[in-house]
């Protein structure tokens, strides 16, 4: 049986304190506490669907506003994904996923490419959910995107409601990672690319 995929990291600065470990083949368990509900309630839902054991634990600058803590998450995230996939043998390298929610559709699609880029073309109607400005799911997602080491591009189709429309692209992003990071049975030993390596 071949080793699970994990990795644990740490990250401190003078905004944030944050601890992340993720499982690639876990089973979807989730413990979060960043300090920030909202942000709390994304990451289990990105863990959950994505099959990811995962655990977060930040301390922040929550007392000047959510910014920091919410582009440290991603970026202590996408390290940890990154460092877990390894060499990237063996894995599917592309994922795809178009999720609804509700009245919101959201698409996302992913390149384990070693190139990381965020295309985000997802509007909101409003300027928060709850406490949480909606312009830091966009800094979420390209923090998380460059430091994973991926391209990827998050496509609203439809919705209005920012509650629906935030889960949609968190969920979405969750299934087309999933399907990313899983293992070819065609190719379990060998890495999906012509120059064999995944990187810049």
């Amino acid at each position: 049986m071949t080793a699970a995929r994990t990795a644990s990291i740490h990250r401190a600065t003078a905004e944030t304190d944050i601890r992340a470990t993720v499982c690639l083949d876990g089973t979807g368990q989730v413990q979060v506490a960043t300090g920030i509900g909202f942000l709390d309630h994304m990451l289990t839902a990105l863990g959950r669907h994505a099959l990811l054991d995962l655990t977060v634990e930040a301390k922040g600058d929550l007392h000047i506003d959510y910014h920091h803590t919410t582009e440290d998450v991603g970026i202590v995230l996408g390290q940890a994904v990154r460092k877990a996939l390894g060499d990237k043998r063996g894995i599917r390298r592309y994922g795809q996923s178009l999720l609804p929610m509700d009245e919101a559709l959201a698409e996302a699609a992913i390149d384990i490419s070693g190139r990381p880029f965020l295309a985000w073309s997802v509007p909101f109607a409003r300027d928060k959910v709850g406490e949480m400005d909606t312009e830091l799911f966009e800094e979420f997602f390209r923090a998380f995107a460059f430091n994973a080491g991926i391209t990827l591009h998050v496509t609203l189709k439809a919705g209005t409601n920012a509650h629906h429309v935030a889960e949609a692209c968190f969920k979405a992003l969750a299934r087309a990672l999933r399907m990313a990071v899983e293992t070819d049975p065609r190719s379990p030993d060998a890495v999906p690319s012509t120059k064999g390596i995944l990187e810049a």
